[in-house]
């Protein structure tokens, strides 16, 4: 998809896109890593999904994107209409939905490398 398209959908919509593709790819990094009981998979896979940790990604990507890419993680977090889990703060929610709306644009525009790319940066940041 053209980015000029791919900008035309919500940021919330991208979010919900992007959401699953970072979850896949927290998936797939940790079974390639060990195997290991699924129980443990789980625990492993929500440190890096949830939202205190896609807060810290946000800030670590942030001096790297390029000018399309830092407006669409703005568009992200200023996104309205999102439910605050219990486990997490409204900025650091906001923050992990800009995420989620990066990656969901990104993969519209079939952009993998580049989400390679800033994954690679974001798995090497240390779980609390």
């Amino acid at each position: 998809m053209e980015k000029k398209d791919a900008l035309q959908y919500s940021p919330l919509t991208l979010a919900f896109l992007g959401d699953s593709v970072y979850e896949q790819l927290v998936r797939e990094r940790l079974v390639l890593t060990a195997n290991m009981p699924v129980g443990k998979l789980h625990r492993l896979a929500v440190e890096r999904v949830r939202a205190n940790y896609q807060a810290r990604a946000y800030e670590e990507i942030l001096p790297i994107l390029d000018e399309t890419e830092e407006s669409i993680l703005k568009r992200g977090r200023n996104a309205t209409g999102n439910t605050v889990p219990k486990s997490s703060n409204p900025v650091e929610y906001r923050k992990a939905t800009a995420i989620e709306c990066l990656f969901g644009f990104l993969h519209l525009t079939e952009n993998k490398s580049r989400i390679d790319e800033l994954f690679e940066i974001i798995w090497n940041i240390e779980s609390i």
